[in-house]
């Protein structure tokens, strides 16, 4: 069976109820990383494992199947092939970065997923939608201070429900911003988040972050 058609297969499978989370993971794991990802960007793709988890706990909201869905910093894609899989009616993934629009656009068409992928900075974005999937920078770059800010501003200005990844240790602050803007947060859940090896700066095979999934209800 062609990788293709095993993703439309899995797809029905989910819908009814039959897919397990682990069989999602290892679909996920298939999407290309970056070929050559930007530091200042922190293009840190999300483990298959934990985007699966993420996935699987927005379907159980509600928040994937027949509604508009955008991967917000999509990189290559992984959120919108996940949501794509699980039912959304329409997906679009959206990167100020062109080569991994280019990665991700290749892989949707050559899988049938159907994503519509575009190259657009975060602060550009105006498409409305139900719900978005992001996993924003954590800072760690001092280019990339406080820019998961922009991303949890620009979730309250498109869309309903949000779904974001954050360093554990900034929750106190982001649930007073949340507040702040009318928002409330519904579901938290937390992840040891593996950073591997990607550039020459890096000192360590691998390091690991405590971060925090937030489900926000905007309230728009």
């Amino acid at each position: 069976m062609k990788f293709e058609d095993k993703v439309l297969l899995n797809r029905t499978l989910f819908l009814q109820q039959n897919m397990k989370k682990k069989e999602l993971e290892i679909l996920l794991q298939k999407v290309p990383f970056p070929k050559r990802p930007i530091h200042t960007l922190e293009q840190y793709m999300t483990p298959a494992n934990i985007a699966a988890d993420i996935i699987f706990t927005a379907h159980q909201f509600g928040d994937i199947e027949n509604k508009t869905v955008i991967d917000l910093g999509c990189g290559t894609g992984i959120f919108s092939v996940g949501a794509a899989i699980t039912g959304a009616k329409k997906v679009t993934g959206v990167d100020v970065d062109k080569n991994v629009i280019t990665i991700a656009k290749e892989y949707a068409r050559e899988n049938n997923l159907g994503i519509e992928f575009t190259v657009k900075d975060v602060k550009d974005v105006d498409i409305k939608c139900d719900t978005i999937f992001m996993n924003p920078p954590f800072g760690a770059q001092k280019s990339n201070q406080k820019a998961d800010r922009k991303f949890v501003e620009k979730g309250f200005e498109i869309s309903t429900i949000f779904y974001s990844l954050h360093l554990k240790k900034t929750i106190p602050f982001l649930e007073k911003m949340i507040s702040s803007l009318g928002g409330s947060i519904t579901y938290q859940k937390n992840y040891v988040f593996p950073i591997r090896w990607s550039f020459e700066f890096h000192d360590k095979e691998v390091v690991y972050y405590d971060v925090t999934l937030l489900r926000v209800e905007t309230n728009i």
